[in-house]
């Protein structure tokens, strides 16, 4: 097995890589045309990456490639349409970032609410000014508003609860009962979240659902002054808006995504929104902690090691979730050779495609148990040619989905 790492990884894992038995290629740098070339020279099974882009050109460099995983959270950097397409695998690594994420957060909200950026640009210009900077509300007692309730959201809610604050939360997939679990209360929509809250925290996927999401009407239902931080993706949230919120309503904001950000590591950007008064921002870093980048790595190792040894793959994000099959055929045969062989021989003269198969062996490796989901349902005549395919079918059996 062959694997391309086209992002900073731990030395430490690669070599643990390197000791399972898998040739590895590390290039942290690569990017665009030159990971398409590599991809197409080394011909990897498996692709790590963290902030790289994945197009349909890389995935189409490398006939070999079964597996993309991403060393992160999110997967919109990667084309998973494409690659599923493709019949090739997309893996994340959820939730092992989220301490550091949350950490970043709410760094962001106390730093707002002190106002240490410009109180901290002023000492180091030589302006001292105390009597502005000594009017800060404190957050014991506010509301800390959370879209999305995944691992990120619930470590922003127990760290606002250790600060004396109340939690208000909404995600498509929070209950009032799981609220209740979680210690927060519950919203029914982003707009509820919004006028009930102080602080306004995002911690949501970025998808079609999700776009703008945070844009005009629920900035608008904040109240004046309040606090915004985004540590998500900058589409979740519509920055003109919030410029404009900024500038009439006084609200704050804290950036960790942001429109135009750079895809180099080092280089400029236009700081129009950063300039205005009330905004602050960091450079995407929410994850980047060692503990988190150590969390992340051990994730990707258990990911190829499950891989490697099963075929199985933890965390894929882009296996249906449904099928169209429509009945379930159960072949009981001896675990010999060509035993199965005959009955996909039977079902593919019939044009009746095969949508899932899962071949279960007993104890002793007699007999197996065989399990066949269908798109259509077999005539008894061809259910007749299955039990007589071959003399290893034990039983046959059909049930409708």
């Amino acid at each position: 097995m062959k694997i391309l790492i086209a992002d900073k990884f731990p030395p430490e894992n690669v070599e643990r890589l390197q000791e399972m038995g898998i040739e590895i290629v590390s290039e942290p740098d690569l990017k665009e045309d030159a990971l398409e070339d590599r991809l197409r020279q080394f011909g990897p099974d498996i692709l790590v990456v963290r902030s790289t882009r994945v197009e349909e050109s890389h995935l189409d460099a490398s006939p070999e490639l079964a597996l993309v995983i991403r060393a992160g959270a999110g997967v919109n950097t990667i084309d998973v349409d494409g690659a599923s397409r493709r019949g090739i695998h997309v893996a994340n690594c959820p939730g092992k970032n989220a301490i550091a994420v949350a950490e970043l957060a709410f760094a962001h909200l106390l730093a707002m609410d002190r106002c240490l950026v410009d109180a901290a640009l002023d000492l180091r210009q030589g302006v001292w000014n105390k009597k502005d900077y000594s009017k800060a509300r404190g957050v014991f007692g506010s509301t800390l508003g959370l879209l999305g309730m995944g691992q990120i959201g619930q470590e922003m809610a127990s760290r606002a609860r250790a600060f004396g604050m109340k939690v208000l939360a909404w995600s498509r997939s929070l209950t009032p009962q799981r609220a209740e679990e979680l210690d927060v209360d519950y919203a029914a929509t982003p707009l509820e979240v919004a006028a009930g809250c102080d602080v306004l925290s995002i911690h949501l996927a970025l998808n079609d659902d999700t776009r703008h999401l945070v844009g005009a009407e629920v900035l608008a239902a904040l109240p004046a002054g309040a606090l915004v931080i985004n540590t998500s993706r900058d589409g979740v949230l519509d920055q003109d808006a919030l410029a404009r919120e900024v500038q009439t309503r006084g609200l704050r904001a804290a950036l960790d995504v942001f429109n135009g950000e750079p895809s180099v590591a080092q280089g400029s950007l236009d700081p129009a929104l950063f300039a205005l008064a009330g905004v602050q921002g960091s450079h995407h870093i929410g994850a980047s902690t060692e503990q988190a980048q150590a969390a992340v790595a051990e994730e990707v190792l258990h990911i190829v090691a499950s891989f490697q040894d099963k075929g199985i793959v933890p965390n894929c994000v882009n296996l249906a979730e449904t099928t169209p099959a429509t009945h379930l055929l159960v072949v009981r045969h001896r675990d010999r050779v060509g035993a199965l062989a005959g009955v996909l021989q039977v079902l593919r003269v019939a044009e009746i495609n095969v949508q899932e198969v899962e071949n279960i062996i007993f104890r002793g490796a007699e007999a197996a148990s065989a399990r066949l989901r269908l798109d259509k349902e077999p005539e008894e005549s061809v259910l007749g040619e299955v039990r007589t395919s071959s003399d290893h079918i034990l039983a046959v059996t059909l049930r409708t989905l």
